[in-house]
């Protein structure tokens, strides 16, 4: 299996006047493709960080977070920012969608940013909408949605380019049982069926289950990585 993404002494601290806080320290990784990796601590222990970090949301303090050999820490933001639309997808615990646009206004737009033609995104939106069971929604807005609904609509957008990887930070966080397997449940198939890369911050101890690699993670540092066999 090859390496798809890897972090090599990944540190990130806040200084709050004279005092440092260390949020992550030394952490080093190596992600393969097709893998789901789970991330999993204690509140605080530093998960989300580490997700934002590897995700180019935020730069490390030190360190080095390289996606299929390429440093991203050493691009401009507007070259980072062009990374992340392309190559990475995200879901989080709040689904973030844009309230005045529809499900599938939401799905496109990213593929809208990297200069897709609208007619090309939106046919492909329709497609993976549809594979989610959200066919009979495409012009309904996030208010007219269910929470898990919502939540399939932003993994939806998170897919709609492609991407090498994709990042959740407590996917099922705000959902209840039901939908929370319908998510868990859709995870695997694209792993299985797409080969998709996730790297995943959750408490949900099944979802948690399911990784091929699970990292635990307490007071910023690695504690153990508990390696799995296949799904």
């Amino acid at each position: 299996m090859n390496n798809l993404l890897i972090t090599r002494q990944i540190k990130k601290a806040f200084i709050n006047g004279k005092n440092t806080l260390s949020v992550l320290k030394d952490i080093n990784l190596e992600i393969g493709e097709g893998e789901i990796v789970m991330i999993v601590g204690p509140s605080g222990a530093g998960k989300s960080t580490l997700l934002s970090v590897m995700g180019g949301l935020s730069r490390p303090t030190s360190g080095e977070i390289l996606l299929n050999d390429i440093n991203i820490y050493k691009l401009n933001d507007e070259k980072l920012a062009e990374l992340r639309n392309k190559k990475m997808g995200f879901i989080f615990q709040f689904h973030h969608l844009l309230p005045e646009l529809t499900a599938l206004e939401n799905v496109i737009l990213p593929s809208l940013i990297t200069g897709e033609n609208k007619k090309v995104a939106s046919e492909k939106a329709k497609k993976i909408l549809i594979s989610m069971g959200l066919g009979g929604r495409l012009l309904h807005r996030p208010s007219e949605l269910s929470g898990g609904e919502q939540q399939r609509v932003a993994i939806a957008r998170a897919l709609i380019n492609d991407p090498d990887i994709i990042f959740a930070d407590e996917p099922t966080g705000n959902l209840d049982k039901q939908n929370s397997e319908l998510i868990n449940k859709i995870i695997l198939d694209l792993n299985k069926n797409l080969k998709q890369t996730f790297v995943i911050v959750t408490h949900n101890e099944q979802l948690a289950s399911y990784g091929n690699k699970i990292i635990h993670i307490e007071d910023g540092a690695i504690k153990n990585i508990v390696k799995r066999g296949g799904i």
